[in-house]
């Protein structure tokens, strides 16, 4: 579970990493990555996982795997960082350790292209 001060929980957050943030693609994710500029603490971590992905079981489930991947990297992130992370179908059928590796390589690639340090 993701620390409430961790959670991001506003549409606009949510809109504006997603819009105005760096994206890689993994295989099974889509990572995007927001430097912000606001004085809240973060980072702030927001999860999509669309009904494509699969039943409200099959979602919960990779929405858990998920949070729990990002849980050991927030210490990684700056303090005003955003990650929206976006589930893809496939992500469903692969394991925990597959997500993380796959979040780890988004997050890192998605530093590098937007040239800012971790």
């Amino acid at each position: 579970m993701l620390p409430a001060r961790n959670r991001m929980r506003r549409s606009r957050e949510f809109d504006a990493t997603v819009k105005n943030g760096m994206r890689t693609a993994q295989p099974d994710l889509v990572v995007h990555v927001r430097r912000g500029d606001d004085d809240e603490p973060g980072p702030h971590v927001g999860l999509i996982v669309a009904k494509s992905v699969g039943s409200a079981v099959d979602r919960h489930r990779v929405s858990r795997r998920l949070r729990h991947a990002v849980r050991g990297m927030l210490a990684d992130l700056h303090q005003h960082d955003r990650v929206v992370i976006r589930a893809l179908p496939s992500s469903r059928q692969v394991s925990s350790a597959r997500l993380e590796q796959e979040l780890r390589k988004g997050l890192r690639r998605a530093f590098e292209r937007a040239g800012t340090d971790r």
